[in-house]
């Protein structure tokens, strides 16, 4: 049966917080905001939560700072210097729309550099904005709150995966519960660097990246071994432009349903082409065309593993877990 066909509701445009358990009534609206320092990007979002325990967006940006760009195990001059200017203009950004809370957040790259520590006392010292490290863990757990804000109800259990720079997040859950939750090292950069030599990209090289899976994603295996999961639902990131690649009009602002053969067709476009004709790719952003091939190559095999028959992307994911949290929900 297709996915869309297990929905039992649709959500409204602005995102609930009834779902939650809010934690005391809002009286007036406040104005949040989180900031999400990636591997290779940097967002900010801003919104209104008011007492009809909604939220709304105020503001939106994301650079790419593309702090693995030297490696991952250490931060380079360039790429650093960028993540302080972009943290300094967030926070004055932050300042011009009145925020009155906010949280500032760091993944992969920040836990794995040796001088994340560095760059995190950098910019307390350059903008007063102090930076949390969050485990992977911790990440899956508000990926999971925030994708079930944005994707309707649904029967049975269903695979979250969210591909950042630096690591990747997967979730075995229904709505209400979490049966798994694992953060692995292979985040778009790190595959990039480490198995693309060529471009576009070699069958070779597509099997060898298939062989470390393997290994390194046993853990997965071993859960979808237990747990049937023929829907993948994919927040944000690199889920995001197989959405926007689409020639189709979309249905829904906070989710879409895409089919094997819509996925298979931009696969098979985006794994033949090189990089020079991925920057004119309509739908496709310029700033992902460097690394988006192994990114495919990556949901091409979780897809194969776990048997997925439809795939679901969700607009909202650990920024939106973390408001929902500010807000005072669960």
């Amino acid at each position: 049966m297709p996915f869309a066909d297990l929905w039992t509701n649709q959500l409204p445009t602005d995102c609930p917080l009834s779902n939650c358990q809010l934690q005391g009534q809002l009286s007036n609206f406040m104005k949040l905001a989180v900031i999400d320092c990636g591997t290779n990007t940097f967002h900010l979002l801003v919104v209104d939560v008011g007492p009809d325990r909604h939220f709304k967006q105020v503001y939106k940006q994301r650079q790419y700072v593309r702090l693995g760009q030297e490696g991952l195990d250490h931060i380079g001059e360039v790429p650093f210097q960028r993540g302080i200017d972009c943290i300094a203009f967030f926070k004055e950004k932050m300042a011009e729309l009145g925020v009155e809370r906010y949280r500032a957040f760091g993944t992969e790259a920040l836990r794995r550099a040796d001088n994340g520590p560095a760059f995190v006392e950098a910019v307390r010292d350059s903008s007063g904005v102090e930076i949390q490290l969050i485990s992977g863990d911790e990440e899956a757990r508000l990926i999971h709150l925030g994708v079930k804000q944005a994707v309707p109800f649904f029967e049975g259990k269903t695979l979250i995966m969210d591909i950042g720079g630096g690591s990747v997040e997967f979730i075995v859950a229904s709505e209400d519960e979490v049966f798994w939750a694992q953060s692995f090292p292979i985040g778009v950069q790190v595959l990039f660097s480490r198995f693309q030599k060529n471009d576009p990209i070699l069958p070779e090289e597509i099997a060898t990246i298939h062989q470390y899976f393997d290994e390194i994603l046993e853990p997965l295996h071993a859960m979808l071994r237990q747990h049937e999961t023929p829907w993948l639902t994919g927040a944000s990131g690199s889920f995001e432009v197989v959405e926007d690649m689409l020639t189709r009009a979309r249905e829904h602002r906070l989710h879409a349903v895409i089919s094997l053969e819509e996925f298979y067709t931009i696969y098979e476009k985006i794994i033949h082409s090189n990089f020079d004709e991925r920057m004119i790719m309509p739908g496709l952003p310029p700033e992902r065309a460097e690394l988006i091939a192994v990114a495919f190559v990556l949901m091409d095999y979780v897809m194969k593993k776990a048997g997925i028959q439809q795939i679901v992307t969700s607009a909202y994911a650990m920024k939106e877990g973390m408001l929902m949290e500010m807000a005072g929900g669960r």
